[in-house]
């Protein structure tokens, strides 16, 4: 009898060990084309003080800064991470509950401020670290809560405006895509296709702007959705035209009853590095151009952001995933829209 049961807890403890020894090796190993991932590649942890990263930006000197947004104990804030030192620091003590963020080619901090006690209007953020509006209306009225966004080559600005969450009243009638142009200081709507966009990006070309679509059926992340209303997931492809205008809208993926796309990147070959947040699957997806799907990177919490480092540092992914900041050196080599 005993020799039964030393066997039975002897199974088990391998069943544990194993299914814990599954679960690590599947979080620390990546999937996926040979020339994104190479062999052995593994995320590691920088950084984990905060409530809620996000906007993962490479500055032209090499640091990478993100937003820690706030959940309303204090204001949110922009982080810098060294990577000679590893160290983190305060960059920003109040920067207006900003998310999305993005260094233009004169080296100015972009930044979307969204609402939730926040600026609610996209921002330059100055030398002495404070906060210039750029746009905060449109057609005399309050923008929802900028998002996401991405500098065009050519200096304009294209920039997600949803709302999630805060209890501002909104006085939009829709959730769109907007551009923003520094020299003309105009804001044109650009599509309204997409019910609620979240991450923005640009494809190598310029020619071809990516849209996430993310709309759980409600204004408030923090409720459940109405039953009645339509849930959309969708990763999207634009054709800029050349006079400014979006082509038609293209899926490149539908994640269906999943949560779908936050943040986005794209690498010099132009495959498009997702913040993909389903539960059952989350992590980063790497997908090409046409929305096949290349690699995997999956993460330890639900990812917002990611981002090619600079430098010496275009091989290594920046993520901003739950309370924190990781990195994984890949292969490809990041491309920077506004740099370029």
């Amino acid at each position: 009898m005993m020799l039964i049961v030393s066997r039975w807890l002897l199974t088990l403890s391998l069943f544990l060990i194993l299914k814990s020894t599954t679960f690590a090796d599947e979080l620390r190993a990546p999937t996926g084309d040979p020339a994104i991932i190479p062999a052995g590649a593994k995320l590691e942890e920088l950084w984990k003080d905060g409530v809620f990263t996000e906007g993962v930006a490479a500055a032209p000197d090499g640091r990478i800064y993100f937003s820690d947004i706030s959940a309303g104990d204090r204001p949110g804030r922009i982080l810098r991470f060294d990577p000679s030192t590893k160290i983190t620091e305060i960059y920003c003590a109040d920067s207006g509950q900003s998310n999305g963020l993005m260094f233009d080619r004169t080296g100015n901090l972009i930044a979307a401020c969204g609402a939730n006690g926040g600026k609610i209007a996209l921002c330059r953020i100055g030398e002495d670290r404070t906060l210039k509006v750029l746009a905060s209306k449109f057609e005399g009225k309050a923008l929802n809560s900028p998002n996401d966004l991405v500098i065009h080559p050519d200096g304009s600005i294209f920039f997600s405006d949803p709302r999630y969450v805060g209890s501002e009243p909104t006085e939009l009638d829709h959730m769109s895509v907007f551009r923003f142009d520094p020299k003309t200081q105009k804001l044109t709507r650009m599509t309204t296709d997409i019910t609620k966009p979240n991450g923005v990006i640009l494809s190598p070309n310029g020619s071809t702007l990516y849209v996430a679509e993310t709309n759980r059926g409600t204004t408030d992340a923090s409720k459940a959705k109405n039953p009645n209303s339509q849930k959309r997931m969708t990763l999207n492809a634009f054709h800029i035209k050349k006079d400014g205008t979006l082509g038609k809208r293209k899926i490149l993926h539908d994640f269906g009853d999943q949560l779908g796309i936050d943040g986005m990147t794209v690498d010099t070959n132009g495959n498009i590095y997702a913040a993909v947040r389903s539960a059952e699957r989350h992590g980063i997806i790497v997908f090409s151009p046409a929305g096949n799907e290349k690699a995997y990177i999956p993460t330890p919490d639900l990812p917002t952001n990611c981002c090619f480092g600079t430098g010496e540092g275009k091989h290594t992914l920046y993520l901003t995933v739950g309370k924190g900041l990781y990195r994984i050196k890949l292969k490809s080599t990041g491309y920077h829209p506004a740099t370029s």
